[in-house]
């Protein structure tokens, strides 16, 4: 995002109404993205009839179609969802739509798991294949499957070591982890499935998000920060002693969120010397040092639940991306909420999926073209799926 629109931006709601993003096949980067390409033409931003227009495809489409839009998407973007909510819920929701097409306004590795959790005659549309998710672009197949040989060398690995891939991951290392004996966690359960895998193994490798695998063992599990070791797939072995592999609780792949890393200590003590009273609410996908610094941490649905259920006059600095925060901030005046992060922060691939990408995808199904339909092979599915049905089956899940 142009460094341009947030300097403008005078209020939390302008800057969360207003970003200017790069759009698909405009000025991109084929050498680095996916899916730069769009087969037709992609409507103009500036159009001004682009909310008719989506509004007339919408209900053309009828139950034909069913929008799905994640809580971090544009506030445009939004009112034409049919659902919100976090990515498993999304996913879980348009398994239960029944619709034949799905249109899902999130980022790729959520519209692969709705591909698995839809019945096969459902199709799953991403707007703009380019919404990818850096986390999960920070774990390849080829580097886990690598990474589980250096654990299997350094005498840990199967029947030591039980994989547990976060949500945000590919298709492909979901599948890896069901073949291997893991299984998948949301930020909601992430300690359920820790507890689950330390009855199965000795360790866990946890991927792709280091910061909410050690958010998890340390302040829930009660484990220290010397059980934890960082896997960094970019070193030989890791980056870690062969013995020091092995003796580690939990293996923690070297990925994080784009968004939530950049949140800093600083950011806590500037806010609390600037905000008298407020309290510091933090997605578990920070670092280690801004958990231990705030007042409550929690997943999306978490955030959002404490601050509809909060008292009118109670001041927020929350942590976790703009497009919620500004939404929280306009949903409840009764309350002071602001970004913890003074540097104004979107998540810039989830905001690929704009209006114009929207209009055009819901345009072209009206007409009878399926546009970016996102597709999981049989075998990856069907393994991915145990994957998820492990998680499914945990206590409390």
């Amino acid at each position: 995002m142009p460094q341009a629109t947030a300097a403008a931006a005078t209020t939390l709601a302008e800057a969360a109404a207003s970003p200017t993003l790069l759009l698909l096949g405009r000025r991109a980067d084929p050498a680095v993205e996916r899916g730069v390409i769009c087969p037709g033409a992609v409507p103009d931003p500036a159009d001004p009839d682009l909310v008719e227009r989506a509004r007339a495809a919408r209900a053309a489409l009828g139950d034909a179609v069913f929008i799905l839009g994640h809580h971090y998407q544009r506030d445009d973007v939004i009112a034409f969802a049919d659902a919100r909510g976090d990515s498993f819920k999304l996913a879980r929701d348009a398994a239960a739509s029944g619709a034949p097409h799905i249109v899902f306004c999130g980022v790729h590795f959520m519209a692969e798991t709705a591909d698995i959790l839809t019945a096969p005659t459902t199709t799953v549309i991403l707007p703009d294949l380019a919404a990818g998710c850096s986390m999960a672009d920070m774990a390849e197949i080829a580097q886990v499957e690598a990474a589980w040989a250096d654990l299997s060398d350094a005498g840990a690995g199967p029947g030591h070591t039980v994989p547990l891939t976060y949500m945000n991951s590919s298709a492909a290392i979901k599948a890896f982890t069901g073949r291997a004996g893991g299984a998948v966690c949301t930020s909601s359960n992430a300690e359920r499935a820790l507890r689950w895998a330390f009855d199965r193994g000795e360790q866990v490798l946890f991927l792709p998000d280091q910061h909410l695998g050690r958010n998890t063992a340390v302040r829930r599990l009660g484990l220290s920060l010397d059980d934890c070791v960082v896997y960094d797939p970019h070193q030989p072995g890791g980056g870690v002693e062969p013995a020091r592999l092995r003796a580690a609780k939990v293996v923690l792949w070297k990925g994080h969120c784009s968004v939530h890393g950049t949140f800093v200590p600083a950011h806590v003590a500037l806010v609390r010397a600037k905000v008298p009273g407020v309290k510091v609410l933090v997605h578990p996908e920070v670092r280690y040092e801004v958990v231990e610094a705030a007042d409550l941490v929690g997943s999306t649905e978490f955030i959002i639940n404490t601050v509809r259920a909060a008292p009118p006059g109670t001041a927020w600095a929350i942590g976790t991306e703009l497009n919620l925060v500004g939404r929280l901030a306009q949903e409840h005046p009764e309350q002071t909420i602001t970004y913890l992060n003074d540097k104004v922060c979107f998540c810039s691939t989830m905001n690929r999926i704009d209006l114009p990408h929207l209009v055009w995808a819901l345009e072209s199904l009206a007409a009878g073209r399926v546009v970016n339909p996102v597709r999981v092979d049989p075998d990856t599915a069907g393994w991915a799926r145990v994957a998820l049905d492990r998680m499914l089956a945990l206590p409390g899940a």
